[in-house]
């Protein structure tokens, strides 16, 4: 009798798939089923307690949640739009240098390389009341006579993080605006011009509708980071203070460690992540009609 072997490709492939199930699929199944369960890190034996839904019927009438899922959408539409406004800028000015390009270029990743840690705590040394960089600049150009409690007060955190978020991830909007004004055709431009069209009116009428797919792929990108910030929030403020700056991520690692809620945390993240999943494709869906007017007009 033939003994039965697999195929070769299965076999090549093996490794992988007991690699990706040992990181990815094992995790994401035991805490999906935690997020059924009451499981708390100081009564293991809980785990093993199915009580349905209940975490997740709690999630819908907590008010904390939801203030922090509200902070995440003011968090994100700021962020978002603001460098969305200052990556068109920078890319427009690259775009039109005439020397020292790949240069400028160069130097537009430089905040992409930085670890989102690094920046927390660059940005918590320059908005610290006593000894930050911020503060000494205003006393010393006379805008005011007095230190700033800029981590102290919840209003003025808030704009301290999403000051630290646009400067880390502004140069990805610039990038991907960029390779899309150099994929520009210029005949479209040139006509207009011929035309007797002034600059605002070619940029608002022929440039932005062919960049917009650039920038819905680029919204897409951030809306995700930003979605699930913590590492920023976590150095710079640590959700403080009084949970004025409390965002999703970081009342989920508060409800999994310090209060030990490890079932209801699990159960916090599907809800988010689903949250994120309905604005991907709400991002999607204005990408691809951003891509079928660029290829009607075009």
């Amino acid at each position: 009798m033939k003994a039965w072997r697999l195929p070769p490709h299965i076999v090549l492939l093996m490794p992988a798939v007991i690699v990706l199930a040992a990181v990815v699929l094992i995790p994401l199944v035991l805490s999906l089923y935690s997020s059924f369960t009451p499981f708390r890190l100081t009564r293991p034996d809980s785990i093993y307690q199915f009580i349905g839904f209940r975490n997740y019927e709690r999630i819908f009438t907590d008010a904390d949640f939801w203030i922090a899922f509200g902070r995440t959408v003011l968090l994100l539409t700021i962020a978002l739009n603001l460098e969305m406004v200052l990556g068109l800028g920078l890319a427009l000015l690259v775009e039109r240098a005439s020397r020292g390009q790949r240069l400028l270029r160069t130097i537009l990743m430089f905040p992409m390389m930085f670890s989102p840690i690094l920046v927390g705590f660059q940005f918590k040394f320059m908005f610290n009341d006593n000894v930050g960089l911020v503060n000494n600049a205003l006393q010393s150009l006379g805008l005011t006579d007095q230190a700033i409690p800029w981590l102290i007060d919840g209003t003025l955190a808030f704009i301290a993080i999403t000051i630290a978020e646009v400067w880390s991830s502004t140069s990805v909007f610039a990038i991907f605006i960029l390779a899309g004004l150099m994929a520009m055709p210029r005949e479209p431009i040139e006509a207009a011009r011929v035309d007797g069209c002034t600059a605002w009116q070619t940029f608002k009428y022929v440039t932005w509708p062919f960049l917009m797919p650039f920038a819905f792929i680029a919204m897409t990108i951030r809306s995700l980071d930003v979605a699930r910030a913590y590492d920023i929030i976590k150095i710079m403020t640590d959700g403080g203070p009084a949970g004025r700056t409390e965002v999703l991520w970081t009342l989920i690692a508060r409800t999994a460690y310090s209060d030990a809620r490890m079932g209801m945390a699990n159960a916090m993240a599907y809800v988010a992540i689903l949250l994120s999943i309905a604005f991907t494709a709400l991002f999607f869906r204005q990408l691809g009609k951003a891509r079928a007017q660029v290829a009607a007009d075009w």
